[in-house]
């Protein structure tokens, strides 16, 4: 699927496949980035997986992820039921377990198909299911590529939430040779939004834009720890948008090739050098990614 309403064209050569791993129903920010990657006429998506996000909030943590792709795709009036998938339910408990599931089965056979054309698999909760589809078929690790918003900052790591959701499938990744783009916690808050921004940019474009303000400013008034840096009354990070931007702007000076680590029990950086090199992002250009967005979805609107 691709939305192509626009006055300008996208070269064939550079048009890409694209599946996107999401705990949607997590937070209220990768909503803005399952818009944005549906409206951006690069991407040839393939797939959205629904991710567990833990099983400490809700045990049906997944399922709530696969209803709202449902939701976000109505209010878009798009066609969802082939494109929307079941990921795994659950983190896992050994690194090798295979958790099998809709999500890690579409990675694997995207992976291997004869296609030209370079397949992107995007993680905005956890790696569960790219862990998954590597038990499941090792071959895929040289015919993707993986995008995930995840991790603590370099070089020491630290707490964080998609990353605290499954070490065990984050190690079994980064132990493994799968090309893999890592926006670390520190990059990903370089997002951040006011609402009067949202309200005035976001709000009044059509049902989907109106859904995007309401569920983040519903979401920003629940009931949280007090050490949550996101929500200081008047701004949020829409942490998950970068994963979309990489994928319309490379940002190619932008990023360090670093050996991935061992993560321990405590998220932290175990820098053995025994593993494959990884990028992992030291910025991103948060105007670009906000204005194309914004752009996309006015002229969304418009139609």
């Amino acid at each position: 699927m691709r939305y192509t309403n626009y006055a300008f064209g996208v070269p064939e050569e550079k048009i890409i496949r694209v599946i996107i791993d999401t705990d949607a129903k997590n937070e209220a920010d990768d909503q803005f980035a399952i818009v944005h990657a549906v409206l951006s006429p690069k991407l040839e998506h393939v797939g959205f997986i629904a991710a567990h996000y833990g099983i400490d909030r809700h045990q049906d943590s997944m399922k709530r992820s696969f209803n709202e792709l449902e939701t976000i795709f109505k209010k878009m009036q798009l066609p969802w039921d082939s494109l929307c998938v079941h990921g795994a339910e659950r983190p896992m408990e050994t690194k090798y377990e295979c958790r099998t599931s809709e999500g890690s089965s579409l990675i694997v056979q995207e992976a291997m198909k004869d296609d030209p054309r370079p397949l992107y698999v995007l993680f905005l909760g956890p790696l569960t299911d790219l862990a998954a589809a590597y038990l499941q078929e090792p071959r895929i690790a040289n015919r993707l590529t993986a995008i995930w918003i995840g991790g603590g900052a370099y070089p020491s790591g630290g707490p964080e939430f998609n990353l605290g959701n499954d070490i065990i499938a984050a190690n079994v990744v980064f132990s493994s040779p799968i090309a893999l783009w890592q926006v670390p916690k520190n990059v990903y808050e370089m997002m951040p939004v006011s609402f009067a921004e949202l309200q005035q940019r976001v709000y009044g474009k059509g049902e989907i834009g109106r859904y995007l303000f309401e569920q983040l400013n519903e979401h920003a008034h629940e009931p949280i720890p007090l050490s949550s840096a996101f929500r200081t009354g008047e701004s949020w990070v829409l942490g998950d948008s970068p994963a979309v931007g990489l994928l319309l702007y490379e940002h190619r000076f932008s990023f360090d090739w670093v050996e991935a680590p061992i993560i321990g029990s405590g998220m932290q950086y175990i820098h053995t050098k025994q593993n494959r090199p990884i990028r992992v992002y030291r910025s991103i250009d948060s105007r670009l990614i906000l204005d194309d967005f914004y752009a996309k979805l006015s002229l969304f609107a418009q139609d």
